[in-house]
């Protein structure tokens, strides 16, 4: 009884000590990290899992320095195990720093972000990898402690290769979708917060892994798709090579209509609109089709993005339609009826003569003459 209350007690002091300077270092580190981004997010992230490892260490060195019998076996076994996990934790969090650090090196907030949000992309992805190899090499180097497990390492590799081939059968779908996440995340096909248009549906890429791909469409639903399906399928996306984008506004107007007018109109229109929406490369006006009775006018604007471009079609449709409404009333499209000469080949009504108009009927013959 006395060997384990000196024990503990020896214990919880190696205990107070780690904690006790990694509370001093810490508090230094978050001083000097009011100047670095980087050392701020290393100490607010670290903090935590070094603590633990600290006393984890401290309570595993004093036990071991104890007297060895059944219960210091144990906790000695159970502490190291403990070590073991902090350490793949504090490599995790050290991983996070890292793909912070580097992510806020790539801002996405700014106009020409292609290569920003490429970067972003990669890094994601591999950090969710590295995230993956740590958490099975702490596993490994756990299980590495039990004899038992070191035992049956042999017969483990000597069956590895059956073991392969059925593991590969049963998972081809889940590769296959971890091999076309790698391929997206190092390939200039998908980014983040791509503008994409898949399944008729269009929206943005908001999440990359390597088995699926979640889009963010407009009313805010979520399309998600495995990452083979944008390997092995066509899609639209309309911001690969630049976010800059055209669109048409097409109208029906009559006949009437002064085009040269219409034009000038559109114009003004986009003039007014050049620092909000419009970026000032197209804006023109073509009549594509002049059959029946009306004539289609198309208009083809430009803008930055894909949000900017829907406003200003929007914008530009309803300025037009107010300006036929109120300055060429008459170019509205209409209906026409036109009244002709009935047909010369109809029947027409068989002439009566004078006389038959003036000279009674004859008589009925069954009736008496007088």
């Amino acid at each position: 009884m006395r060997e384990v209350v000196v024990t503990l007690i020896v214990v919880g002091a190696a205990v107070g000590i780690a904690l006790l300077l990694v509370t001093v270092a810490h508090r230094m580190l978050r001083r000097l990290g009011r100047r670095s981004a980087v050392l701020a997010d290393l100490t607010a992230r670290t903090s935590r899992p070094v603590a633990l490892l600290a006393a984890l260490a401290a309570a595993w060195t004093a036990i071991a320095t104890a007297t060895t019998n059944g219960w210091h076996e144990v906790a000695y076994r159970i502490l190291g195990l403990a070590l073991i996990g902090s350490g793949g934790w504090l490599l995790a969090m050290l991983l996070q720093v890292a793909a912070d650090g580097a992510l806020r090196r790539f801002r996405v907030d700014v106009h020409d972000n292609l290569s920003a949000r490429r970067m972003h992309t990669q890094i994601t992805v591999i950090r969710r990898v590295a995230f993956a190899v740590v958490a099975v090499l702490t596993v490994g180097a756990m299980l590495v402690t039990f004899p038992q497990a070191r035992a049956a390492g042999a017969s483990i590799l000597a069956s590895a290769g059956l073991v392969g081939v059925v593991t590969a059968l049963a998972a081809q779908t889940t590769l296959g979708n971890m091999f076309a996440g790698l391929q997206l995340a190092f390939g200039d096909a998908l980014r983040l917060d791509d503008v994409v248009v898949v399944e008729g549906e269009y929206g943005r890429v908001e999440e990359m892994t390597l088995g699926y791909v979640v889009i963010r469409i407009w009313d805010e639903r979520r399309l998600i798709l495995p990452s083979s399906y944008f390997t092995s399928t066509p899609f639209q996306n309309w911001t690969r090579a630049d976010a800059s984008l055209r669109g048409t506004v097409e109208i029906d107007v009559d006949w009437s209509m002064p085009i040269e007018e219409m034009r000038d109109e559109l114009r003004r229109i986009v003039a007014g609109e050049s620092e909000r929406l419009w970026d000032g490369r197209v804006c023109t006006m073509q009549v594509t089709d002049a059959t029946g009775g009306t004539v289609r006018v198309r208009g083809v604007v430009s803008a930055a993005e894909s949000g900017r471009l829907w406003d200003l079609r929007c914008l530009v449709r309803e300025r037009l339609v107010c300006w036929v409404q109120q300055q060429q009333p008459a170019a509205r499209p209409r209906l026409r009826a036109e009244v002709g000469q009935p047909d010369h080949g109809a029947a027409r009504p068989r002439s009566v003569s004078p006389r038959q108009h003036l000279d009674p009927p004859a008589p009925d013959a069954t009736l008496p003459q007088r």
